[in-house]
């Protein structure tokens, strides 16, 4: 099972550390727990969307990117479940539908 919130701590973790930066360095600046931060980052704790908020204002992220990077990790790790050697992409059929179409 894909755990959203395991790919959504990856993705900020992934971020924080190509800054450079500290989970204390952005605990301070997101006012939010280092252990809290931590803990999102290990997939452990699903974050408020406020939490999240604040988080991506200390790395200078827009949070539509860091949601943008999830979204695709999903993608690869559903094609990988699914033996797909392409990523299934969304149209404006079936957006919203439940349904994928696979790109040739």
């Amino acid at each position: 099972m894909i755990l959203v919130r395991r790919l959504l701590g990856d993705v900020l973790r992934q971020q924080r550390l190509s800054q450079g930066r500290t989970l204390r360095d952005v605990s301070a600046e997101a006012r939010v727990s280092m252990g809290y931060i931590s803990e999102i980052e290990r997939g452990q704790k699903e974050a408020s969307s406020e939490c999240l908020a604040a988080i991506c204002v200390a790395l200078d992220l827009p949070l539509s990117v860091v949601m943008l990077e999830v979204s695709g990790e999903l993608a690869r790790e559903e094609a990988a479940l699914a033996g797909l050697t392409s990523l299934p992409t969304a149209t404006s059929d079936n957006v919203g539908a439940g349904v994928t179409n696979v790109a040739a």
